[in-house]
């Protein structure tokens, strides 16, 4: 047993952890005691960090909602805008599309009466041409039967004047 190296080394652990134990002891239960009191204040630090962020999260969410909100205000605001500015533009396009139609009416109406005019004159302006031709025919082979005729044709011709203009009257009323 004396003789034997780990007896010695067990007295003289013994020995050292006795001389030197306490001052041991308290250096390293002052750095212990330092590291759990750094960790306390790391645990009280971590807290309140972590209510700061609760806090900054519960603000960023409601104010995420204020404009989701607002945002959904906006486009509703936007979609009925958009409604109401379709509608006008609708009508408006209703509008000059009945207003080109009614001038469009009217311009063939203008041409028709124009034409309409124009055929009546050719007409007597035929009629008048071959009674021309007629008269002339007529004159030369029967000269009193001829003055008796022109007679009556010239005493006829303003009640025939006035009956055509009452028929183009009633046929442009009428179109």
């Amino acid at each position: 047993m004396f003789h034997d190296q780990r007896f010695y080394v067990a007295i003289s652990f013994v020995l050292f952890f006795l001389f030197f134990g306490r001052k041991l002891w308290a250096a390293i239960a002052a750095v212990l005691d330092a590291r759990a009191d750094q960790v306390r204040s790391n645990l009280d630090e971590a807290s309140r960090l972590r209510r700061e962020a609760e806090k900054m999260l519960e603000d960023a969410t409601r104010e995420r909602e204020q404009a989701l909100a607002e945002s959904r205000a906006l486009i509703e605001r936007s979609r009925a805008e958009a409604a109401s500015i379709a509608e006008n533009a609708r009508r408006e396009a209703e509008a000059v599309a009945a207003r080109r139609e009614q001038m469009a009416r009217d311009r063939i109406a203008a041409s028709e009466r124009a034409a309409i005019r124009e055929v009546r004159e050719m007409a007597a302006d035929a009629a008048i041409q071959a009674t021309r031709s007629l008269l002339t025919q007529h004159l030369t082979a029967e000269q009193a039967g001829a003055s008796a005729l022109l007679d009556r044709g010239i005493s006829d011709l303003p009640q025939a004047l006035k009956a055509s203009n009452e028929a183009g009257s009633r046929n442009q009323n009428a179109a």
